[in-house]
């Protein structure tokens, strides 16, 4: 199995769209209208890059680009990451965002100065639990209403790892 991750390019904007605008996507706030505001959003990596507060990969499975992977720095606590993730439906359970959350600590270890990375996920993504629990991250609590998608409000975990 021969996953790797890279930059995102604005050329990711149609796969993307195509992933995120699958109904299954329930966990996921962030979802495109157009294919032209998924360009817009890629279009702010550089900078987010420049400012050290969001570092995006697209997530590459045997050549195919399959999803995207990311850590946002909080900008009141420059020390602490909170990964995010998605994958094409069609390659859930393979192992495969495991394997991404483990290169991109790579990244974040070789790169960034953290102290704490975070994982959060409505408590309903049993898959997002099982891979931060495979990737070494503890269970540490709920937080109440956290995430807001298309109207309903979700109680999340939070996972973290001190690094």
């Amino acid at each position: 199995m021969k996953i790797e991750i890279r930059p995102q390019q604005v050329s990711d904007a149609n796969r993307f769209f195509e992933i995120l605008s699958n109904p299954i996507f329930i966990y996921f706030s962030i979802k495109p209208k157009t294919i032209n505001e998924e360009k817009k959003f890629l279009r702010l990596n550089s900078k987010k890059c420049r400012n050290k507060s969001e570092f995006n990969f697209s997530i590459i499975y045997n050549r195919n680009h399959i999803g995207a992977i990311g850590i946002r720095i909080d900008q009141f606590r420059p020390y602490i990451g909170e990964i995010g993730y998605f994958i094409d439906e069609k390659y859930w359970g393979k192992g495969i965002t495991t394997q991404a959350v483990i290169k991109l600590e790579k990244f974040i270890i070789s790169n960034l100065k953290l102290h704490r990375i975070e994982i959060r996920m409505a408590k309903g993504n049993k898959a997002s639990q099982k891979i931060a629990i495979k990737c070494g991250y503890k269970k540490e609590g709920i937080m109440s209403k956290m995430l807001l998608v298309e109207g309903k409000w979700y109680d999340c975990y939070v996972y973290a790892k001190v690094i």
